[in-house]
């Protein structure tokens, strides 16, 4: 019962604060537009991070397109018909590329 008590007279302060026209309810906003200026804390915090995390971009030299690690008479069974590793990393860009031009000669891509 108590909290019924409290919570009805919570309201009805809540209700009185509350702006009866829209001329209160727009000097209500202007009020706290005034007041208070928001400052998305959460992306600058994001950006500081993304900064630590890659650095400074603009320091780092562009590299030159490097040529393709696949040669482009390779085929599928070339590819897979050893267990050595690849002499240098495949960029996962060139290895799709190869891959669709694979399956789209042999019709299983459209």
């Amino acid at each position: 019962m108590e909290n019924n008590v409290s919570n009805s007279l919570s309201l009805v302060t809540n209700v009185s604060s509350c702006p009866t026209t829209v001329n209160d309810e727009t000097k209500l906003l202007e009020e706290n537009a005034n007041n208070v200026s928001f400052v998305n804390q959460g992306a600058i915090a994001w950006n500081e991070m993304r900064r630590a995390w890659v650095g400074d971009r603009s320091k780092k030299p562009h590299r030159a397109p490097r040529e393709p690690t696949i040669s482009w008479c390779a085929t599928y069974e070339d590819l897979l018909s050893t267990n050595r590793p690849f002499p240098q990393p495949i960029p996962v860009s060139e290895m799709v590329d190869f891959l669709v031009d694979i399956w789209q000669e042999e019709g299983l891509y459209d």
